[in-house]
């Protein structure tokens, strides 16, 4: 039987920032692929800022011919903690439109001892041109992000497939932590879902309604409405002193525009815990009461609850506090209805 030689395929890279991104808040950091760039505001601690750094919800969106795609990444802090997985925490999950939806296509990730290698995400693949959406790691804070086509092989920017703009402000939920994969935090599905782009800046375990956070979300640029997962972080105590000024604040950088906050959903380790679901009970009232007062109070104010990120029978929670894919998948679509009624009402469809 002859032999048969297969020639390597060569490979050339762009950096993703020199296509299109999408999900940040902030645009034009001096990294592109951290969310804020903090040295502009005042009283972030260095847990904050690091978390701020990670590229949790931003998505690079490209069109090419390829067969195979790579993605070859230069990591400042990989993630290699348990709170998420590893195609989550530093990894990379690749989308292609197909009949006008987004169809997950691939994922991939490095270990400790390759972070370096190219990312071999996908092969195989027809020639024909396809519009490609890549997430990058939840966790991890990169300083470069490569595409790899094969030689030969267009790769061009694609135009942002999502319109308008709706900052999401919230906790380790909407960080997306627990996820098996990058592209499965609540604002990224609904991203997908409704071709609204939903823009993430959670920040895991600190969102507490902090007056800085307010500050700085007062100068986000072009933002059409604000989502609000504010209430799963802070104490009663907290929400009780903090919700009005915080609200205050943002209704007087943003005047006119819908503040939507979301109530936290229930958490699982309050099946069997006294305390815990006492804790929890305590604080879902107080949010209840202070939101019925707020949305009286001030115009452009909305409260929206979840059907929980819970199914009924009890199987979407990861560790009793953070819900799995299906579980944020069951958040999205609760919230889905009620969001874009409100933001119908200011014309944003």
């Amino acid at each position: 039987m002859p032999l048969v030689l297969i020639q390597a395929q060569d490979y050339r890279y762009v950096e993703a920032s020199d296509l299109t991104l999408t999900g940040k808040v902030f645009p034009g950091t001096p990294c592109p692929y951290n969310r804020m760039d903090t040295s502009r505001f005042h009283g972030f601690t260095s847990e904050e800022v690091s978390l701020l750094m990670e590229s949790a919800g931003i998505a690079v969106a490209f069109r090419t011919d390829s067969p195979s795609i790579r993605v070859l990444p230069k990591y400042v802090r990989p993630y290699f903690g348990g709170g998420t997985t590893g195609f989550s925490g530093r990894g990379f999950d690749l989308y292609i439109r197909k009949d006008g939806k987004w169809l997950w296509a691939a994922s991939g990730l490095q270990g400790d001892k390759t972070l370096d290698k190219p990312v071999n995400l996908i092969k195989d693949m027809d020639g024909t041109v396809k519009e490609c959406l890549l997430y990058l790691p939840v966790r991890s804070e990169v300083s470069s992000v490569k595409i790899g086509v094969e030689d030969g092989k267009m790769l061009e920017a694609a135009e942002n497939p999502f319109r308008h703009r709706i900052a999401v402000f919230g906790s380790s939920f909407t960080h997306g932590a627990s996820t098996s994969k990058a592209g499965m935090a609540y604002p990224s599905i609904l991203s997908r879902e409704t071709g609204i782009q939903f823009l993430n800046l959670g920040v895991s375990g600190r969102c507490r309604l902090q007056d800085y956070f307010a500050a700085a979300l007062a100068e986000a640029p072009d933002v059409d409405a604000f989502l609000f997962d504010t209430f799963s972080n802070p104490t009663p105590e907290e929400i009780e002193a903090r919700l009005f000024p915080f609200i205050e604040a943002m209704r007087a950088a943003h005047p006119g525009k819908p503040l939507i906050f979301q109530q936290t959903i229930y958490r699982e380790r309050r099946n069997f815990n006294i305390q815990a679901d006492e804790y929890e009970r305590k604080r879902m009232e107080t949010v209840a009461r202070l939101m019925k007062e707020a949305c009286r109070k001030y115009s452009d104010v909305y409260f929206i609850t979840t059907t929980n990120a819970t199914s009924k029978d009890h199987y979407t929670s990861v560790d009793g506090t953070h819900p799995g894919d299906y579980g944020y998948t069951l958040w999205a679509r609760s919230v889905r209805k009620p969001i874009l009624r409100i933001l119908k009402k200011y014309g944003i469809r």
